[in-house]
């Protein structure tokens, strides 16, 4: 047999094996007449295709019940395919009869189940903006990629670049089969951003009352972009053709006023460098409604905007038209106050200050009844009387043309007493730390008034975050009660001062070391449990700090402060040592030898106390200070004292007044401070100085100036105001005196006040008070001077009150001056400097920042000899601002 043979006879048991399956089928596959329905008993369900869902939820979704009737053919097929659809999970799906039994049914569900996203990537963006991108998106490797999610990442990449301004983005989508994953797709997301878009114009029409200038600048987040057309200013005659119905150049200019020209201008300039000018439909919206605010604090309470539009003048540019109907302009005339048992109706129209004709403002009316944040206002004078439960609603009664008749529907309540007072988040410091700051007690009256300044005293202290402060009273209506809570959170406020460098042969290894723990803790020094890593939580303030040079100088200081001696009245204990060396070195010889010293050694007790009289912000302190003066050889510091030793027993008193709302960024208040220094005037008590003949200059110095006298008065004052927000203007006056008591002997060469330079050097050198003044070199002689004013000026923004890192900048005008007696005392010559600066404050470093300023005068010697004119300078901040 051969080759072909056996091919036929394989081909025929082929054929043959294929018709008796086909007749097997035919026999037993069920038998539909798509005709006419027929009613049957859903006896099961198969699922065929699917790998990743599952079989029995997908049986649910589909609405197919088992026992139930259905018809086949009939709609109950045809919606459990619909249902099925409605998914967005599959490419295919149908429904077969598997089988008929009698009245049963079998039925298979077969579908094809969408590919599964193996990966994706987004072409055509930087890798910061992929970065934020991948947040954004909800779409993971190995989920279903359907078409919904499809669409919704494409708008949420669009979406994202909307908001950077880039309006005419682009996505394109590609979905390309994996080819090692079955059923998967690799997705690549193909961006065009194009050209990004800004904001040209925005112009108001139908606005008559108000410019455009000011409609825009109420708009807080929708700002047209940067123009400097200064040749444009000048084309009168092309600008006003433009405009037929635009009055003329000249007429501009004979009608000429602030407003008009400012309205000009901006069609030409506009310096919009803070605020990017992308359009953001979000923003926009929130912006018509402060337009709408504005109207309404200028009396227009039925402005409207009528219509708005958004269209693009190029790729580039896009322009906003809104058409306002202002409305007309209502007074206040007639204002009545119903329910007011407490005060009379006088009082309280006095107070809400709001007067016949005044321009009908809901919102100055809201301020004046509830919101004024220092008080002054109608709640708070209920409030600071104990009436918590106290409301009053402003009710329109009558409105007549432009004018409207207002009541004052009062409902006092009765008065509230504190009932407890809990604190809660203090992780570190102990509760009577906080506690014995408060003004609000238990057991007595609630006072809105307390209620502000004890929150004002926790934020003072230093220790806890003053943006996460919660103060919330908790009244009781049904006894007549409140309860407060004080909710802190703790903030590192030890700091750590810590440098090294080498300053070369004459000063070896230079370095600093500083610690300063403000919530120390003397009581747990000897309890092992409380070192973590040291005892703090008691509020006391205990400082270390040593700085060397090598063999040029060593710097010593240990301070301790007390603040409630005893624990039940805020008695201030202070105990501070300072040591003082500086050496005299002889750099003509190769190994720098010491030839003479200046050695200084101090310690001060002090005691202060926080008065009742004539408010308690006022505190008053005394100090005791002896200091020991070692010069030998050192003519540096003290050019007439270059030898021999001083001593100066002094007693100091302070008044001050602090009522700053904030330490570290104050935007309200001020600091208020008078001291007056005096030692006894010992050359008219003891015959052995009386009798030294002092008018002789052949009296050595350290029999002059041994036992050292004097008085001096130093004044100091800061007021801070908020401008605008967070934007704060601060104005200062330091002043400072010097007088003796012999004239025999004059005045005393320690003491003296040193103006000019950076100030850093008043942490570091006793005997004499440094003062800086930004922008010149210390201008005073080396002799130091017995007079000075300052007066300074400073408007500050803050970066970031994040009490983590607080940062601000700042610019300052500064003038001042020194003088070395009375007679020479011109308190209008001074030398004015200004300039620029940057804070930045570090809970474990302190207060960092540096200035720079330019001078504004010429300096002269007290001879009227024209010094060399400066040109500038950098201070630079470490620890604290110097004086």
């Amino acid at each position: 047999m051969n080759k072909y043979s056996l091919y036929i006879k394989h081909l025929s048991l082929t054929l043959l094996a294929a018709f008796f399956v086909q007749l097997a089928f035919a026999q037993t596959a069920p038998v539909m007449d798509y005709a006419k329905a027929k009613e049957y008993e859903l006896a099961g369900v198969k699922v065929e295709g699917t790998k990743f869902l599952d079989d029995r939820v997908l049986i649910t979704l589909s609405g197919l019940t088992i026992g139930e009737k259905i018809k086949v053919p009939g709609e109950d097929v045809a919606k459990a395919i619909k249902q099925l659809w409605k998914q967005k999970l599959f490419t295919n799906v149908a429904i077969e009869t598997d089988r008929i039994e009698g009245e049963k049914i079998y039925l298979n569900i077969i579908l094809e189940e969408r590919p599964r996203l193996s990966r994706y990537n987004i072409k055509g963006v930087k890798n910061s903006d992929l970065d934020e991108l991948k947040k954004k998106l909800d779409v993971r490797a190995g989920s279903i990629f359907t078409d919904n999610i499809k669409m919704t990442s494409v708008h949420q990449i669009k979406q994202y670049f909307i908001d950077k301004g880039y309006l005419n983005t682009q996505v394109e989508v590609r979905e390309l089969r994996d080819t090692v994953l079955k059923n998967a797709v690799h997705v690549q997301y193909f961006v065009d951003k194009g050209e990004i878009v800004k904001i040209k114009e925005i112009t108001f029409e139908g606005a008559t009352a108000f410019t455009n200038v000011q409609l825009r600048s109420k708009m807080k987040d929708t700002k047209e972009k940067v123009k400097f057309d200064l040749p444009g200013i000048f084309r009168f005659k092309k600008n006003f053709q433009t405009e037929p119905n635009h009055p003329r150049w000249y007429q501009v200019i004979g009608n000429f006023s602030p407003i008009r020209s400012y309205e000009y201008l901006s069609r030409f300039i506009n310096p919009n460098i803070f605020k990017a000018s992308r359009f953001k439909r979000k923003e926009y919206e929130d912006d018509k409604k402060k337009v709408l605010d504005y109207y309404l604090s200028k009396g227009y309470r039925d402005a409207r905007i009528v219509s708005d539009s958004v269209y693009k003048l190029d790729q580039k540019n896009l322009a906003i038209r809104l058409r306002v109907e202002e409305g007309r302009q209502y007074y206040f005339r007639n204002i009545e106050w119903k329910g007011n048992t407490k005060y009379s109706d006088s009082l309280l129209s006095r107070i809400l200050g709001v007067k016949r004709g005044d321009i009908y403002s809901t919102r100055a009316l809201e301020e004046k009844l509830y919101q004024n944040p220092n008080g002054g206002d109608v709640s708070s004078l209920y409030m600071d009387d104990g009436y918590l439960f106290f409301n009053v609603t402003p009710t329109e009664i009558k409105v007549d043309g432009d004018s409207i008749d207002v009541a004052m529907v009062i409902n006092e309540g009765q008065q509230a007493t504190i009932r407890d007072v809990r604190i809660m988040g203090n992780t570190k410091t102990n509760e009577q730390v906080i506690r014995r700051e408060l003004y609000t007690l238990p057991g007595s009256k609630f006072s809105r008034a307390d209620l502000i300044r004890s929150q004002r005293q926790i934020v003072n202290l230093g220790y806890f975050d003053p943006q996460q402060l919660d103060v919330i009273p908790v009244p009781n209506p049904e006894n007549g009660t409140v309860d407060i809570e004080y909710r802190v959170t703790e903030k590192p406020s030890d700091q750590l001062e810590l440098s090294a460098g080498y300053g070369g042969q004459a000063q070896g290894f230079v370095g600093t070391l500083g610690v300063t723990f403000s919530n120390f803790s003397l009581r747990n020094m000897f309890d092992k449990k409380a070192w973590s890593p040291l005892p703090s939580g008691d509020g006391q303030r205990l400082s270390l700090r040593f700085q060397s040079s090598g063999k040029r100088s060593q710097f010593y200081t240990v301070s301790f402060t007390e603040p409630w001696l005893g624990g039940k009245k805020p008695t201030s204990l202070t105990v501070a040592f300072n040591r003082t060396q500086i050496n005299n070195l002889d750099f003509s010889v190769t190994n720098y030898p010491i030839i003479g010293k200046y050695a200084a050694t101090a310690v001060t007790l002090g005691l202060g106390t926080r008065l009742k009289r004539p408010d308690d912000f006022f505190t008053f302190e005394a100090a005791l200070t002896y200091q020991n003066y070692l010069i030998d050889n050192y003519p540096g510091y003290f050019p007439l004292f270059s030898n021999g030793q001083a001593h100066n027993l002094n007693l100091s008193l302070n008044l001050s007044r602090n009522s700053v709302d904030a330490p570290l960024y104050p935007k309200h208040g001020t600091n208020f401070s008078l001291t007056a220094s005096a030692t006894l005037p010992y050359s008219l008590m003891f015959n052995d100085l009386k009798n030294l003949n002092y008018e002789s200059d052949s009296l050595p110095a350290n029999q002059r100036y041994k036992m050292i006298e004097f008085w001096k008065v130093r004044m100091h004052l800061d007021w801070y105001t908020s401008i605008w927000k967070n934007l704060v203007f601060k104005a200062s006056v330091k002043m400072g005196f010097q007088g003796y008591y012999n004239a025999r002997i004059g005045n005393s060469p320690f003491e003296r006040f040193e103006l000019g330079g950076d100030g850093i050097s008043n942490f570091q050198v006793l005997g004499k008070d440094i003062i800086s003044l930004r922008g010149y070199p210390v201008i005073t002689q080396s002799t130091g001077a017995t007079i000075f004013n300052k007066f300074s000026m400073e408007v500050r923004y803050p970066i970031s009150l994040n009490p983590s890192a607080t940062i601000f900048v700042l610019g300052f005008m500064e003038a001042g001056n020194a003088w070395y007696s009375f007679k020479e005392y011109k308190p209008y010559q001074l030398n004015r400097s200004a300039g620029i600066g940057v804070r930045v404050f570090l809970p474990m470093f302190g207060l960092l920042g540096v200035d720079y300023g330019f001078p504004l005068d010429k300096l002269f010697d007290t001879n009227g000899t024209r010094l060399d004119n400066p040109k500038g300078a950098p201070r630079i901040i470490l620890g604290q601002e110097p004086e």
